[in-house]
Order: C-alpha cells, then sequence, then structure tokens
C-alpha cells in the first residue's frame, strides 16, 4: 500500500501542475458568469437553465480532464522510459497500476470539489440557500462514475497503441452509454433475432453510467435520493470499476513493455 500511495502522490502533484484544469475551469467559470449576468426575457426560471447549462460544462470538462489524464499515464511512463527504473525498484506492475489509478481518481475528486463549490456558490448567490445533501450525493455519485471511466480508460491504454486512440475511443464509448445505452432494451424489443440478444446482451454488459446522473436534484432543487441507493450506485460502481482494474492488470502484467 506503501507503494501505491507514493505513485498516487506523484501523479496528483503532475495533475496539479498541468494546465488542462485551469483552462476548463476558466472557460466554464467565465460562460457561467456570462450567462449569469443577463436575464433572458425576464423569465423567473432562467436560474434554472443556468444551473442545468452550467452543471452540463462540469460533467463536460471533468470528462475531459479525466480521460486525458488517464489515458496518458502509462504510455507517458514509457515514452520517457521511466517505466523501467521505476519497475526496477521493489515494485510490482499491478501496484504501478494501481498508484496510477488512485492518482487519477484523487485528482477528480479535487477537480470535482472546486467545479461543484463554484456552481454552489453561483447558485446561492440567486437562490439564497444550499441543499447540502443534494451537493453531496452529486460529487459523490459524479466521482464514483469518474472512478468507473479512469479504470476503463487505463485498461485502454494498455489495449491501444496510441493514446489519441484510447482517448476517442473513450470518449465514443462514454457518450454512447451516456446517450444511448440506456435505450438498448426499448430498442432491442423491436427487432427480431439475432440483433434482439446481442443488444440485450450489450444493455446488460455495459456499465450504466446514467446511474450516478442526479444533476436534476440540483437544478430543480429535489429532495434528496434515499442513501441506500447511493450506497448501491455506488457498489454498482465499484464492482465494476474493479472488473476494468483486473482486466488492466492482468493485460499489463502479461504485455511487454518494449
Amino acid at each position: 500500500m506503501k507503494n501505491i500511495f507514493a505513485l498516487s502522490t506523484v501523479v496528483l502533484k503532475e495533475s496539479v501542475r498541468r494546465k488542462d484544469f485551469y483552462v476548463l475551469f476558466v472557460v466554464t467559470a467565465v460562460i457561467t458568469l456570462m450567462m449569469g449576468s443577463v436575464n433572458f426575457f425576464h423569465d423567473s426560471q432562467i436560474d434554472r437553465y443556468l444551473k442545468e447549462i452550467c452543471l452540463l460544462l462540469i460533467w463536460i470538462s471533468s470528462l475531459v480532464i479525466t480521460i486525458t489524464m488517464a489515458a496518458r499515464q502509462i504510455p507517458a511512463e514509457k515514452e520517457s522510459r521511466t517505466i523501467y527504473p521505476l519497475l526496477a525498484k521493489p515494485i510490482s506492475r499491478t501496484e504501478v497500476l494501481l498508484g496510477k489509478f488512485l492518482g487519477c481518481w484523487l485528482a477528480t475528486a479535487i477537480t470535482l470539489i472546486v467545479f461543484y463549490a463554484f456552481f454552489g456558490l453561483m447558485a446561492m448567490s440567486k437562490e439564497h440557500h444550499w441543499p447540502v445533501a443534494n451537493y453531496f450525493q452529486a460529487i459523490w455519485l459524479h466521482w464514483t462514475m469518474l472512478g468507473v471511466i479512469i479504470a476503463m480508460t487505463v485498461l485502454g491504454s494498455l489495449v491501444f497503441s496510441a493514446v489519441s486512440a484510447n482517448v476517442t475511443i473513450s470518449f465514443m464509448a462514454v457518450t454512447f452509454i451516456l446517450l444511448v445505452g440506456r435505450h438498448l432494451d426499448q430498442v432491442a424489443v423491436r427487432l427480431g433475432e439475432p440483433a434482439h440478444s446481442l443488444l440485450m446482451g450489450l444493455f446488460y454488459a455495459i456499465p450504466h453510467l446514467e446511474f450516478f446522473d442526479v444533476r436534476d436534484l440540483v437544478i430543480h432543487n429535489w429532495p434528496s435520493i434515499h442513501w441506500s441507493v447511493c450506497v448501491k450506485a455506488t457498489a454498482y460502481g465499484a464492482v465494476y470499476g474493479a472488473f476494468f482494474l483486473l482486466a488492466a492488470c492482468l493485460c499489463f502484467r502479461r504485455r511487454a513493455l518494449n
């Protein structure tokens, strides 16, 4: 565990030095402030539209940061050839992979806290209240989802030869799951065999990332969901994250570094 935490600290420090987060945060903040300063059509419900747009920007920015950061971890070590002295130490490949995962996951936690804190201050300045439970559940489930995506992207970095290919395919996969994956069962009902069985199998095999999307709680100030639902969603994400990490560890152990 000491080796894993040491590696995660290095990854965390490297992510802080990069400009990805700062650029995306500034863009999100500027767009939100500009839209928040305008009262469109004197609509009393405009605050909800602004909250929805801001949360969408936060989700997009977090996905960009997460996927690009996770995709370059192992390839960057190989390219700079630092992977060889790293593995020459008393540290296993599994520990290297878990350290990279943990560092990326902790970096996304800091990212989400900063983004949601800014969003919460903006929302509170207009609505004059802050539903803490809703924000905690939104951040926690969002972070759990990013953990699954990090594990999936790390696995992709060992399967695909180029970082750009991994980033592109990971983005496409996440977009497909979020926008189309939830409807595969409805499409499958209208099809005959073998398309029906294939789509239903894909529907049950993919990680349903939409389970972690509770933005409506924050946008519409609805009551927080039951905590047992959060626990089940967390366990669901942990199972898929562990599956992708296990597959990545097996792949990394058998893969030649050269």
